[in-house]
């Protein structure tokens, strides 16, 4: 869902929509001198121009995900719902031997040990070498130096000195999680269901409507509005390219895509956990261009559009092109100068 503020999206627009902002329909016909003062004017003025959308979003830690054990044994220690795990930290205890964070994209799916080759091997000693734990080339071949390296963290960790990273010692995480909730209890068996996480920085969401895709993009900055008010940075990390939304004409759901929005600063956030906010998106500037009033414009039937310029009692038809819509105002080109007067519906 959405909130419109009073910006209108830019590029040219139907006359239907014009007419609905206040434009009218312009015979063709020059208007003759006025015996009388003409009505209400407005001044072309010339400014900055920004093509902007405040949107509802919902800042959140994103979706929980289930941690499945893959050790056999019991659950002898959980950490605390809302615990932000990251590489180096112990996830929970199994038989009371730590299963320890590590950040990377591969899972661990086989038992590493001297012998080994891959990029699980190159993953696993990125991590011992962040963790202080170095003595050996540093490559996807896991050696008799890596085991050593290995020896030594396990010794640090609690864990049982044994060389070799079995499939459940270790959870691979691109980054760190927070633990949303435990599923397992201490004493359950950790073969199953242990505890769901999250992502361990709240980000916003936005259901966007297609027609307002064009305001977003990749690493674009943005604003975040939260609830109480305070106004904080955010920039674009993705837009969805999945579709959303009843695509039947008429229907009353509008298409939308997904998009998320990082927020600079965690801090500025509070000990918000969920919650309702407002992202402005500011996608076009036009710099130094005149502007009238969106009401001032008039709908010629031959196409396109014009203003009325008032001199004195004298008005002048004069054609325009339209650029940018903000704030109740649009960017046009044309015989104009900076503050000339145009009619506009009193």
């Amino acid at each position: 869902m959405r909130r419109r503020t009073a910006v209108i999206a830019g590029g040219t627009v139907a006359a239907a929509g014009l007419a609905a902002a206040g434009a009218i329909y312009w015979t063709g016909a020059e208007p003759e001198a006025a015996a009388d003062q003409p009505g209400a004017t407005a001044t072309v003025e010339r400014q900055d121009m920004a093509r902007s959308e405040e949107v509802v979003g919902t800042l959140s830690y994103g979706e929980a995900h289930t941690l499945n054990g893959a050790k056999p044994g019991v659950v002898t220690w959980l950490p605390e719902p809302g615990t932000v795990v990251g590489a180096g930290d112990a996830v929970y205890d199994v038989d009371n031997i730590p299963v320890l964070a590590m950040a990377g994209s591969l899972p661990l799916w086989r038992d590493l040990a001297p012998g080994v080759e891959g990029p699980d091997v190159a993953q696993l000693e990125s991590n011992l070498v962040d963790l202080g734990y170095g003595g050996f080339t540093e490559d996807d071949a896991y050696t008799e130096a890596t085991a050593d390296a290995v020896e030594r963290w396990q010794e640090d960790s609690g864990a049982e000195e044994t060389g070799v990273v079995a499939v459940g010692d270790v959870l691979f995480s691109p980054e760190p999680v927070r633990i949303a909730d435990q599923v397992a209890a201490v004493g359950d068996p950790a073969s199953g269901a242990i505890l769901t996480h999250t992502s361990g920085e709240r980000r916003v969401t936005v259901q966007l409507e297609i027609a307002d895709q064009d305001l977003v993009a990749v690493d674009q900055a943005v604003t975040v509005t939260l609830p109480d008010g305070t106004a904080t940075a955010g920039t674009v990390s993705a837009v969805g390219q999945t579709v959303s939304g009843s695509q039947e004409e008429g229907a009353e759901e509008p298409e939308t895509i997904e998009v998320t929005v990082a927020v600079d600063d965690q801090a500025a956030l509070g000990d918000l956990v969920s919650a309702p906010v407002e992202v402005e998106l500011v996608s076009e500037t036009r710099e130094d261009v005149l502007t009238v009033p969106v009401e001032a414009l008039l709908a010629l039937r031959e196409g396109g559009y014009g203003v009325e310029v008032v001199d004195g009692a004298s008005t002048a038809l004069v054609p325009v092109e339209t650029g940018v819509f903000a704030d109740g105002r649009v960017e046009v080109e044309g015989d104009l100068e900076a503050g000339m007067a145009v009619a506009v519906p009193s």
